[in-house]
């Protein structure tokens, strides 16, 4: 059971944390003065670099930590890998140092001088009082409440359905914990699935009108692994059984196309970028 308590670890210091609130408004492109629409809105969704938090196994949302050295290499690859390949009309991010310092970083090896738009929607899950707290002890606090031990309700947790579903059970269950804990004016509540999925569900709706009015075709958004992966899987559900356990990687891009109402996944966790970067 062990191995099932190290992927909740380790998930978990991946980063679980989000706030809400709207981004910096975009300005008209030259294409939108003209009165074009766009008829087709192409969505890159970037994981930001691995940060200091992330290696020490510490939970991650609204709390920030600065990129580690392997964190700017991989966005300095992708950025490279993407060069000019890709075109992007706006970029947006969350209002974390650790997503706008990957776009900034992603789009200088790119050769692209594109304004960063931040929005709080798209924020990390928020871990209440766990905010930067090992890990294990958001499992264990879970598990005692639960009269189970750390690795049964890992077990549990895993066999919930996939990713999507570890991350809704978890994540409910440190909600639900985390309301006792929680004092007015002093700390945020730790958020569920629900919660996360409605406000960065609502960023993405405004991100794509103001895209299609606008006449802009590629949108870069930069956020976190949790966030991104609860948003996937509200566009398509099917395709979400595609990410690991071990969730998205860093600086990983997933590419989703919005057209006539409609989504399309149509890759999830893609490193081609990176790789292709890094071979140069």
């Amino acid at each position: 059971m062990k191995r099932f308590k190290k992927v909740i670890v380790g998930l978990l210091s991946l980063g679980l944390l989000a706030g809400c609130s709207g981004g910096g408004a975009a300005t008209d492109s030259s294409e939108a003065a003209a009165g074009k629409k766009a008829e087709e809105v192409t969505v890159y969704f970037t994981r930001h670099g691995k940060t200091m938090l992330n290696t020490t196994g510490k939970s991650q949302g609204w709390s920030d930590a600065p990129l580690t050295p392997a964190g700017i290499e991989v966005a300095e690859d992708v950025g490279t890998g993407i060069g000019d390949s890709i075109k992007f009309d706006k970029v947006y991010t969350s209002d974390s140092g650790r997503a706008i310092e990957t776009a900034e970083i992603l789009l200088d090896k790119a050769g692209q001088k594109v304004k960063i738009n931040k929005d709080k929607r798209l924020r990390e899950f928020n871990f209440g009082t766990f905010e930067s707290t090992p890990g294990a002890e958001s499992v264990e606090a879970i598990a005692k409440r639960k009269d189970l031990t750390a690795d049964e309700y890992t077990e549990k947790a895993v066999k919930a359905g996939g990713y999507n579903g570890f991350i809704k059970e978890i994540s409910n269950d440190l909600a639900e914990i985390d309301k006792e804990n929680v004092k007015e004016n002093e700390n945020w509540p730790a958020e569920d699935y629900n919660t996360v999925a409605k406000r960065s569900k609502e960023a993405l709706d405004d991100i794509v009108e103001d895209a299609a009015k606008n006449g802009d075709d590629s949108i870069l958004v930069v956020s976190h692994g949790m966030t991104l992966a609860t948003l996937l899987n509200e566009l398509d559900s099917s395709v979400t059984s595609e990410i690991p356990m071990s969730g998205l990687e860093n600086a990983s891009i997933s590419k989703a196309t919005y057209k006539d109402g409609k989504w399309k996944v149509e890759t999830i966790n893609d490193m081609s970028y990176a790789d292709k970067g890094a071979e140069k």
